[in-house]
């Protein structure tokens, strides 16, 4: 269980200095019954109450007062598990505010002080893995190995950005004699980030400590399905020393994106999810002057070679297609067979067959669940639609049940393989975000890569093969922002940038690595002039002529 009331005391929200009566507004303040060494283990029942998901305001969490709340399902079991909030009109602006206020002292905080605050952060996210996994498990439906490894791959980032005492040096020159020009950058002002339900910990984790480095502030909105690691998350980043009001939650859908979308004094927008969504955020938010970071949808294609390693191309290819059950920005959802690989296909089948669905907290299960029956019906329509128009269903996984029957109502979609898939065919043309790998057939490596190159998405993509000519012939010519040459899932360590390209991205400046710390910062030039010599004061005089140093 993520939440629950353990008291309730009446404090003041007061917007001036002065107290002013009709401001005064009570809160119930609550806190997560997750702990370091208590956490969830096992799935829910249906007679569980489910536990409320609270904001996270001025480094305290609130219960909200809506009228209106959301549940979050179990995907194994589709029982709820909790409640969260669509986040008042109140609680919105009070945590924009908080943040708005809290940027000066913060932004005045001397970057060592904020350096050793993300040390602490980093130590405690590493400390809390487990509890956040685990969270993640319940409420997401992954693995919990595959938890850890989202919690893993946030916490990379979160390590790296304690590198911001070389990441923000400026640069300075004597331009002239007595004159020294000099560049920094400085933050931009509250920062909103808005997170996908697929990687409850390592997307916030992409924006929140380079946002607290950078010396911005933040208001986060986690997916309204997977809300519990990003409370965890920002309960540890308080205990690390993040003062009141740097960091704060709300929740909701709609009418909290726009709020965060439309206030002047959000000054940046991160985005993570589905097409959709990304393009009307991006597209209105840069129309109000806001920077915008927007990672939208994928179609990540692995090519494979004659020349290739079989098995360890196999085994790679199986977990980058199925992991996660399919639902990562990443996954590989088509393989392009080049010429005799074609042969291999039996062999794939077979080892995919082999992969166990089932519940995330049995260390059995290669894979989970779907987020939602939504998502269970999206896929198996696209299957069938696809099937219908020439595909041919080599593994079938719809249908699939665990033994055990309380997982009767679970949203699993065993793994599934389609091959004579062609573009037009929707198993191709669309994300499905689900354990269908779409394989296609072509003669050499020219047509491999002209059909990725036609696909509207740039994400990633992945050649698997022996011959180091082959793979920069390949490299040199493929039109994706980020490449894997042997390697399936080629999302760069955080030192880098995550570079999803084209179709799959929106802005100029990608996610963390040294791209995130300009989207971040702004820079700042300051010129100045102090004059050792002794100067004739006869014959200085007004000039309106523009200035030349030399």
């Amino acid at each position: 269980m993520l939440s629950r009331i353990i008291k309730s005391r009446q404090t003041l929200n007061v917007s001036k200095s002065f107290v002013v009566l009709q401001q005064l507004r009570y809160k119930t303040v609550i806190s997560l019954s997750s702990t370091l060494t208590s956490y969830p283990t096992q799935h829910t029942t249906e007679s569980d109450e489910p536990y409320l998901t609270p904001s996270f305001l001025n480094n305290e969490f609130i219960k909200s007062e809506s009228e209106e709340w959301f549940n979050i399902h179990d995907p194994a079991t589709n029982n709820v598990v909790s409640k969260v909030p669509q986040s008042t009109e109140s609680e919105l602006e009070e945590a924009i505010e908080s943040a708005h206020k809290a940027f000066p002292n913060w932004r005045d905080t001397s970057i060592i002080k904020r350096q050793g605050i993300a040390f602490k952060f980093a130590a405690l996210l590493r400390e809390n893995m487990d509890r956040i996994a685990n969270v993640i498990v319940l409420e997401q439906g992954k693995t919990f190995v595959d938890a850890q490894g989202d919690v893993t791959r946030g916490l990379q980032v979160a390590e790296a950005a304690c590198n911001v005492t070389n990441d923000l040096k400026g640069e300075s020159l004597e331009v002239s004699t007595d004159m020294e020009t000099k560049m920094i950058r400085e933050p931009l002002g509250v920062v909103a980030s808005i997170c996908p339900f697929n990687f409850p910990a390592m997307v916030p984790l992409w924006s929140l400590p380079l946002i607290l480095v950078t010396g911005n502030t933040a208001v986060i909105k986690p997916s309204e399905r997977v809300p519990g690691a990003a409370m965890i998350i920002c309960e540890l980043a308080a205990k690390a020393g993040v003062p009141p009001g740097v960091l704060n939650i709300v929740h909701g859908k709609h009418a909290t994106v726009n709020k965060l979308i439309e206030d002047p004094r959000i000054k940046a927008l991160t985005f993570v999810g589905g097409d959709k969504a990304g393009k009307y955020i991006y597209e209105k938010g840069s129309a109000l002057g806001k920077r915008v970071q927007a990672n939208l949808g994928a179609k990540n294609h692995l090519v494979v070679l004659p020349d290739a390693p079989k098995q360890q191309f196999i085994n790679a290819l199986n977990g980058a297609a199925f992991g996660a059950a399919g639902q990562r920005c990443m996954a590989i959802s088509v393989l392009v067979t080049v010429g005799k690989t074609k042969e291999w296909i039996q062999d794939i089948v077979k080892d995919a067959s082999q992969l166990i669905t089932g519940s995330g907290f049995d260390k059995s299960s290669d894979l989970g669940p779907l987020i939602n029956p939504e998502s269970l019906t999206k896929a198996e329509e696209i299957i069938e639609n696809s099937v219908k128009a020439g595909a041919e269903l080599l593994l079938d996984g719809r249908g699939y049940r665990p033994k055990d029957s309380k997982f009767a109502n679970g949203n699993f979609l065993a793994p599934t393989i389609l091959s004579n898939v062609k573009p037009g065919q929707r198993a191709y043309d669309e994300e499905i975000f689900a354990p269908v790998l779409s394989i296609v057939n072509v003669d050499t490596i020219d047509e491999a890569i002209q059909l990725i190159n036609d696909n509207k998405y740039g994400n990633g993509v992945s050649i698997f093969t022996s011959n180091g000519g082959s793979a920069q012939y390949f490299t040199k010519r493929i039109d994706v922002g980020q490449v894997g040459v042997n390697v399936p899932i080629p999302v760069p360590l955080p030192m880098f940038s995550f570079t999803g390209s084209r179709g799959s991205f929106l802005g100029d400046l990608n996610f963390y690595g040294k791209a995130g710390i300009t989207f971040l910062t702004k820079p700042k030039t300051i010129t100045a002039a102090w004059k050792i010599n002794n100067i004739d004061e006869a014959i200085l005089k007004p000039s309106t002529s523009m200035p030349v140093q030399q």
